[in-house]
């Protein structure tokens, strides 16, 4: 079963599609028949990731187009937009999915924190506002998924920048479907893509095998399809180190930061490390 906007020669668009969840995205919905449109940054990484998916393709080339694009410029989404219209029409599918991770520090570079906001939040922001006006315009089933993460949730020290950048990305894409779905006559829904542990570029560190614990990208893709197949707006991914019933204690602990008034990020606090184990294990057979 697959989500209506998936349907032959409907239109998708995804950002970061030259590697990991972005490529594995644009291969399984040029296979589907859709037409697909590749953006990156410009480069050999782009032109490989286009050759890939125009040979799953059915239409082979002629369906598929890759677009260098900056996302965190909204003249260059405007142009994706733009020339998306002049080679294929309508768009069905918009995958905000490009994101960065450099690394931050609270005091740390703020040319760092600029860049990831920057592809990370502002590159879903615009895609959104870009792509969405023409979606819900031509009335007929249409997705946008924007890609958060898990760390957007429970917000785990170490890289500050990022996790604003996700946590960002979820209160945007809530605030997104909540306007979509009482926009009148709207076709349009969006969903909040949470990957677990992928194995990719981004999560590699120099490593050249999956590690074990790892999904790979093409997993992450099929939870996904089905996830939209059933209406899913949060798609919280497990990986094969992480079930979702530990997710869900985790996010529920983050949440009792502030029900409870714990200090923040308690579940790293020594004196909260304890409680938060036992409430892990809780119900637990």
């Amino acid at each position: 079963m697959l989500h209506p906007a998936f349907a032959p020669n409907n239109v998708a668009v995804v950002t970061g599609a030259a590697s990991g969840i972005g490529l594995a995205a644009s291969r399984h919905f040029a296979s589907l028949g859709l037409r697909v449109v590749l953006a990156d940054l410009a480069g050999e990484r782009l032109d490989k990731a286009a050759a890939e998916v125009a040979a799953v393709a059915p239409a082979g080339a002629q369906h598929v187009v890759a677009v260098p694009t900056d996302v965190s410029r909204l003249e260059d989404l405007e142009a994706l937009e733009r020339e998306t219209r002049r080679r294929f029409g309508e768009v069905h599918v918009l995958m905000n999915n490009a994101g960065i991770q450099p690394g931050s520090a609270i005091l740390g570079a703020l040319a760092a924190w600029e860049a990831t906001i920057g592809v990370n939040l502002w590159g879903v922001i615009n895609g959104a506002r870009t792509f969405a006006p023409g979606m819900v315009a031509h009335g007929k089933a249409a997705v946008i998924i924007n890609t958060g993460s898990k760390q957007g949730i429970t917000t785990p020290p170490g890289d500050p920048a990022y996790n604003v950048s996700k946590a960002g990305v979820k209160v945007f894409t809530e605030a997104l479907e909540h306007e979509l779905r009482n926009t009148a006559g709207s076709q349009v829904h969006a969903h909040l893509l949470i990957p677990g542990f992928v194995y990719t570029s981004l999560t590699a560190h120099g490593r050249t095998e999956k590690p074990a614990g790892a999904w790979t990208a093409e997993q992450t893709v099929d939870f996904m399809m089905e996830s939209l197949a059933r209406g899913d707006f949060y798609i919280l991914c497990p990986d094969n180190d992480v079930a979702r019933a530990t997710d869900e204690r985790r996010i529920l602990w983050a949440a009792g930061d502030i029900v409870e008034n714990r200090p923040p990020l308690s579940r790293w606090h020594p004196k909260y490390g304890e409680a938060f184990k036992a409430f892990l294990e809780k119900d637990r057979d």
